[in-house]
This record gives structure tokens, C-alpha cells and sequence, in this order.
């Protein structure tokens, strides 16, 4: 037997004690991600080139995607494991550049560079033969970046569209107008801008509470990846969209002087109309662009994060996980790694009517992890419950955390388990931005709740406007697992009262 001496200090004495509890209730075999999510692929013929850009489920089960040549292909058959029959058909042709799918009411919708589209089959033989336009009228110049990006739809029918920044090319603001904003789009067609400072807003999305969000890729101005809530009058941080607040309709304006060089919270507070992020992803970590955004609205069918967001990303083929949580009236939350190991750039997902996930493919024009360079894959919980942090709230004095599973009480009360650091980013015109400003934190105590699956860590040093980046390397289970995914990163605009 062993005895703590009471020369050691209290660092020693949790090492000494962490060790002692490892041993004590041991731990499994190394986990990974295939255990828990499985990714099926496809088959593709060689016609069509699948280049996903668009996803959109169908009632009778059928997906219907559209790809970036400018077309839409139903899939049928895509439920089966393993995927032998899957047959695709065509659907419609001759569109510009779609990147994005939705379906509402027997038809499809989806914007290419000058309108948002309905698309719909009359005579039912499988093809469209109506191309009607429901809106259009943003400004449109051929520059290369001038994606548009849509429809998402929220609960009362509308639309929601995201236009892409031109990216180096200056015109007139009238004849790019509206580069870098969102529009809302009503069911009659009718629309107007909301929000604005977007550089490449290639993901939407709507959460359970019916509030819409995009994501933003890392760029001038864009010192990291972003998800940010989408609401009249709000500036995002892209300083080119600032031109069309001198358009009829702009939601807010801004003719002051433009920071540089001072922190991200620095330069939101000299802004009037400029709000912080809900979640920065922080770069390599959690991806490198950002794309699409789903709601996990299985009610469990893909595992225990219903309600939940997941987000696409381009550069290194994964998907991360977002927990939301509101303070003060504001968006905030975590976000983790979720699975790795696709085969080209995850563009589109889209929840099947089994609980999987469809992920939609393609990397034309720039690089990404994998395989391929298009194509389209299903992701299957396999009904096993990973050990992961399920959720992660911010506290006055720290945070609050659920897992999945019982923890063992003695790994998550050692104060050795946890290393927390916090960092921000630099608002300029120069291209991404380091972490900046780094400290590391320490956590005080811990309390784990009755229960065994939630948590409280008080830390000293919480800093608002900072990224808290959470490593629970220590942390295990009841039955000795090990998180899956131990980092969490806390976007802290607000400190809760």
C-alpha cells in the first residue's frame, strides 16, 4: 500500500491520485470513428460526374442531387447496404452552377447565379419541364467567385439565399449588388436583404428554434472558419459587402473608419452593427473551409445529438459537431471533431429517411483530403453509443458539461484530466489569422452532478470574446472508455450573469 505524503504539493497529489484511478477502473482498447459511424459509398456511373452541390430528400425516400455542371439527378435505391442497385436518373439540365437543393410541396428549388429557381414535372414522367423563376435581381458581373448559395427553408416558407463576395474584383455596387449579404426570400417570390460581411458563405442552415445560420471560410477579414446566426441589421466582419449599405433595402449602415490589426473583440466593439461569430471552428483543428449546415432532427436515429448541428468541410473531407446554446439573447456554443476519412470534400449533407446522413462530394478548384474528386457517401450510426461530451455550457465561474455515458467519478474529478487554454484572432485584411493572445487556464475544481453524466468545471480567467479550448484527455467512462473526440472548443462571447 501505498501513501501520499503530505510533503507532496498539490499537483503531485492529483498526479499521483489520476494514476491510481486509471489503474483502478482500467481502460478499453483504443477507439475510433468506423466503430461508431460507418461510411458507405455509392456506386457512380461513369455518366453522370457526380460533383454534389445540392441535396434534398424526397418523400418516397428518393434523394435528389444537383451537381455543378448544371443538373439534377434523382437517386434511387440508396438505403441498401451494401449500396448494389443504386440507379440514377436525370431530372433536369441546363442550370447555372446550382449549389444548393431543396424540396417543398411536390417541387424542387434551388439558386444558380441570377435566380432562385423552382423546378417542377407537370406530367409526371420523371423530368422537369417548368423552369420557373421565383426571385432574382442581385448583381451578377461573371467574376468567378460570384457563388450563390441556397434555398434553406424556415418554418413559414420562406427561403433563405447567401450570395458570395466577388473577391478582389471592385465594380460598381449596383452591378454586384447584394455580393456578400443574405437575402430572405417569402413564399410569393417577393425578398430583401437581411444581413451582411460575408466572404464565402457556402453553408446554411436552420436550427430547432427556427433561427438561420451560415458559415464562412478563412480568408481577409475571415481570421478562422465561422458559423454566425443571420438576423436584420447585422454585420458579419467581410468589409467589401460594407459598399451596398448605400443600397435601398440595407439593414444597417457604416461609413466609419475600418480597425486593423486589433483583436476580433477589439474591433466588434468599434463597429456598432458587428457581431462576433456563434462558433469559430479554429484552423487545421476543425477544418479548413467550412461548408453545409444540418439540423439533426432524427429524434436519435444517427446517436445521441438530436437537435444538434453538423458541418461540413471542404479541405479536409470531415464533419464537426456544433452544441448552441443562447446567452443573453446571443448564440454561442462548442463545436468538436465528429468523423474524418471521407472521400472528397463533404459540400452537402442531408438526413435519409433511415436516420443516415447523406454527404455529397466534390472538390472542383481546389484541393481536398481523399480518393476521389466527386462523388456521393451515407453515413450510419451503427446503434453502439460513443463516449463523447454531449454538451458544453458556459457557467459564471466555467462551464458545464454532459456526455453520452456514466463517467468514472475519480478520472473526472483529477484536475490533471483537463488542460484549458483560450485564444482569440485578428481582425485585417491580411489572409486568415494565428491564434492570438493565447493563455492557458486553470481549472479550480470539479463537481460531477448525481447522475454521473454531467459536470461542473469552475475555472479562473474566463475571457469574453475568446475561444476556450477544452483537452478532457483524462476523462473516462464508468467501463473505462475513453472521448472519443477529447477537445471541445467554447466560442465565450458572453460570460453568463
Amino acid at each position: 500500500m501505498v501513501k501520499l505524503s503530505s510533503r507532496l504539493c498539490w499537483k503531485e497529489r492529483i498526479a499521483i491520485s489520476f494514476v491510481f484511478a486509471l489503474l483502478a477502473v482500467g481502460t478499453t482498447s483504443a477507439q475510433s470513428e468506423e466503430d461508431y459511424y460507418r461510411i458507405l459509398t455509392l456506386p457512380i456511373p461513369m455518366d453522370p460526374k457526380l460533383e454534389v452541390s445540392g441535396l434534398a430528400v424526397l418523400p418516397d425516400g428518393r434523394i435528389a442531387a444537383a451537381i455543378r455542371k448544371g443538373e439534377v439527378w434523382i437517386v434511387h435505391n440508396v438505403y441498401d447496404d451494401p449500396p448494389t442497385d443504386v440507379i440514377y436518373k436525370q431530372f433536369a439540365g441546363g442550370l447555372h452552377e446550382p449549389l444548393g437543393l431543396a424540396y417543398k410541396d411536390g417541387d424542387l428549388y434551388l439558386v444558380q447565379r441570377t435566380e432562385l429557381t423552382r423546378l417542377r414535372d407537370t406530367d409526371k414522367d420523371g423530368r422537369a419541364d417548368e423552369y420557373l423563376t421565383v426571385a432574382k435581381g442581385w448583381g451578377v458581373t461573371g467574376n468567378y467567385h460570384e457563388y450563390a448559395y441556397g434555398p434553406k427553408f424556415d418554418r413559414a416558407g420562406s427561403m433563405w439565399i447567401t450570395l458570395n463576395s466577388g473577391l478582389g474584383k471592385k465594380p460598381h455596387p449596383d452591378d454586384d449588388a447584394w455580393r456578400g449579404w443574405s437575402l430572405k426570400v417569402s413564399p410569393d417570390g417577393s425578398w430583401k436583404p437581411v444581413s451582411g460581411g460575408m466572404r464565402s458563405p457556402s453553408g446554411l442552415g436552420i436550427n430547432a428554434q427556427d433561427d438561420a445560420f451560415y458559415t464562412d471560410q478563412q480568408g481577409n477579414w475571415v481570421p478562422t472558419n465561422t458559423l454566425s446566426h443571420m438576423r436584420e441589421g447585422v454585420f458579419h466582419g467581410y468589409v467589401d459587402a460594407l459598399k451596398h449599405c448605400r443600397l435601398p433595402g440595407a439593414t444597417f449602415s457604416y461609413e466609419g473608419e475600418i480597425p486593423q490589426e486589433l483583436s476580433y473583440p477589439e474591433a466588434a466593439e468599434r463597429i456598432p452593427p458587428m457581431k462576433l461569430p456563434a462558433i469559430w471552428f479554429p484552423y487545421r483543428k476543425v477544418g479548413m473551409s467550412a461548408t453545409d449546415v444540418v439540423l439533426d432532427s432524427t429524434e436519435g436515429k444517427f446517436g445521441p445529438f438530436a437537435g444538434q448541428l453538423f458541418v461540413g468541410d471542404f479541405t479536409l473531407s470531415l464533419i464537426s459537431r456544433v452544441y448552441l446554446e443562447k446567452v443573453n439573447g446571443e448564440y454561442q456554443g462548442a463545436c468538436f471533431l465528429f468523423r474524418e476519412g471521407f472521400e472528397s470534400a463533404v459540400v452537402r449533407m442531408a438526413f435519409g429517411d433511415d436516420g443516415s446522413m447523406l454527404v455529397g462530394m466534390t472538390n472542383r478548384g481546389w484541393n481536398s483530403l481523399g480518393t476521389r474528386s466527386y462523388g456521393l457517401q451515407r453515413l450510419v450510426w451503427n446503434g453502439r453509443m460513443p463516449f463523447e461530451i454531449k454538451t458544453f455550457e458556459a457557467r459564471p465561474d466555467g462551464f458545464e458539461l454532459s456526455f453520452t455515458k456514466k463517467v468514472n467519478v475519480d478520472t473526472a474529478v483529477a484536475l490533471s484530466s483537463y488542460q484549458l487554454s483560450s485564444y482569440t484572432y485578428r481582425y485585417h485584411q491580411t489572409y486568415g489569422s494565428p491564434e492570438i493572445d493565447t493563455k492557458l487556464l486553470r481549472v479550480e475544481s470539479v463537481t460531477v452532478a448525481p447522475g454521473g453524466r454531467r459536470l461542473r468545471l469552475r475555472v479562473d480567467g474566463l475571457r469574453e470574446g475568446y475561444v476556450h479550448e477544452l483537452y478532457a484527455e483524462g476523462v473516462r467512462s464508468a467501463d473505462g472508455e475513453a472521448l472519443l473526440h477529447p477537445r471541445g472548443y467554447y466560442t465565450l462571447n458572453q460570460i453568463p450573469d
